[in-house]
């Protein structure tokens, strides 16, 4: 097998990992995979189909499967890999059946409701019909490096309270109370700036938009500022597209990233997911 070679997107996140076989997991594999995600965040292995095994196999590399949980959103998931979901928009899937994550396009990070929200989030096209679509990625590394000074002091300390209540659908989760207020959400509280545990590199940990507050700031100014950061956290500068095709093995750091998958085309996908286990944010 040749070496692998990493193909850099040209946009401020992203690459092509080549000369790796995710099912056959060789010498130097984790490495390559380490060294393509501390450069370029989010990182696409293409052309390969991996049942179930093989997928928790490949991940096992860089770190430990977790349980999905609560994003098991329909179906018994009695005698599914608890590490491991079928995220699918077919009609009456034979396995549980997980959000893709978009519900209305929005631009997120997964967890960030958790104490410790994922590490790394892979998914693998198992089976793409019509047009495949595409995912979103933003370099939150840049997005804190060219945030302009009077923001980064607005910033500087404060912490996020990050709503659990709803999915990415944006539907309310059993046993939540549908709030108005974001100051009466639940779920945890991370700093904005996090510090990246391995680069120690500083990237905005934004979460997602909906209910969150900045803690300590009248409601009226939390929304204002959370409004600014998410419009310079988002812009086109910042962004890479992967076009999706079946056999795409797509790999992204859920510290220093933020995503967003299309809603032009959600019928006819299904996708193999799995999440590694993160840290506490810093």
């Amino acid at each position: 097998m040749r070496s692998p070679q990493i193909i850099p997107s040209g946009s401020a996140c992203g690459a092509e990992l080549r000369g790796i076989d995710p099912a056959v997991p060789g010498p130097f594999m984790a490495e390559a995979l380490q060294q393509a995600l501390r450069e370029h965040l989010a990182v696409v292995v293409r052309d390969r189909a991996l049942d179930d095994a093989q997928l928790l196999v490949f991940a096992g590399l860089l770190g430990t499967p977790e349980e999905q949980g609560i994003s098991v959103l329909t179906g018994d998931a009695a005698g599914a890999t608890a590490a491991q979901m079928v995220a699918s928009s077919a009609h009456a899937p034979a396995r549980p059946t997980g959000s893709l994550g978009g519900g209305a396009g929005i631009w997120q990070s997964d967890l960030a409701y958790r104490l410790r929200p994922c590490s790394i989030a892979i998914l693998h096209a198992r089976a793409l019909a019509g047009d495949c679509g595409t995912v979103a990625f933003a370099n939150q590394y840049q997005a804190y490096d060219t945030l302009p000074a009077e923001l980064k002091a607005r910033v500087e300390g404060r912490m996020l309270l990050h709503d659990e209540s709803h999915d990415n659908e944006g539907r309310l989760r059993e046993g939540h109370e549908d709030i108005s207020d974001p100051r009466e959400s639940t779920g945890a509280q991370h700093r904005i700036v996090r510090t990246h545990p391995e680069t120690r590199r500083k990237a905005l940990y934004l979460g997602r938009r909906r209910n969150a507050w900045v803690i300590g700031l009248p409601l009226d100014e939390s929304e204002a500022l959370l409004d600014a950061l998410w419009a310079h956290a988002t812009q086109p500068a910042l962004q890479w597209r992967h076009a999706w095709r079946s056999g795409d093995t797509l790999l992204w750091d859920n510290r220093c990233l933020l995503y967003c998958h299309d809603v032009a085309a959600r019928t006819g996908r299904e996708f193999l997911r799995v999440q590694l286990r993160g840290e506490p944010p810093r």
